[in-house]
């Protein structure tokens, strides 16, 4: 079993998820700004469980090995991700402070506690299922934004350095890491077993989130 056999399980709200609304806004940036501002307070908010989540992969490992691989997603997210988010969100005018005091939208929080709970009630493989909808859905956007995005529109697009962001190289390989990582862990379930229908479940649940928390980013004008 591989992690595309996860994608294929759940075609449908994975397409609801990559091709969202939301996505093809922020694509041709007609995007209301308000929006862009609400979902980008509420993904630093997502980002900080998610790095929690990725800690408690260490705590779920079995092995010493399995501990180094978990480490460098825990460190890219403190160190990387997240610091990028507060320099841009700055450059939108929103402080640290501001992003920090922002309270969690209800999506925000249903995702984010469904990984950690997910996490904490299974092993490593069930915690990773629930966190690969994220990045690898983000991959397969950006990369299909940047690459079907005219430079001339993409350069007048306000929404352009997230495109790139997600579509260019060094997230493109650093999801391609994690995806490797996860089908080592998967190679020994057959996707017909009860274990392998159970995470495909947790993979369909985590893509649902992932659906909501782009739509609350457009119902804030509701």
């Amino acid at each position: 079993m591989k992690y595309t056999d996860l994608i294929a399980a759940c075609q449908q709200e994975w397409q609801e998820y990559t091709e969202h609304e939301f996505v093809s806004q922020l694509a041709d940036g007609t995007l209301d700004q308000t929006c862009y501002l609400h979902y980008l307070k509420q993904d630093f908010l997502f980002l900080k469980q998610y790095a929690r989540a990725y800690a408690l992969a260490i705590y779920k490992a079995r092995t010493l090995s399995d501990m180094r691989q978990a480490l460098p997603s825990v460190h890219a997210l403190l160190e990387h991700e997240i610091n990028h988010h507060i320099t841009y969100c700055s450059e939108w005018g929103i402080t640290e402070a501001d992003l920090e005091k922002e309270p969690e939208d209800a999506g925000t929080v249903a995702y984010t506690r469904y990984v950690l709970d997910t996490g904490m009630a299974g092993d490593m493989l069930d915690l990773f299922a629930a966190l690969a909808p994220c990045s690898i859905g983000y991959a397969q956007i950006g990369k299909r934004l940047l690459s079907n995005t005219d430079a001339s529109k993409l350069a007048d697009n306000p929404y352009a350095s997230w495109i790139k962001l997600y579509g260019g190289e060094e997230f493109q390989q650093s999801v391609g890491q994690g995806t490797e990582q996860i089908d080592a862990l998967l190679a020994d379930v057959d996707i017909n077993s009860r274990r392998g229908q159970q995470l495909i479940q947790v993979f369909a649940t985590a893509t649902r989130m992932e659906v909501a928390f782009w739509q609350q980013g457009l119902d804030i004008l509701r």
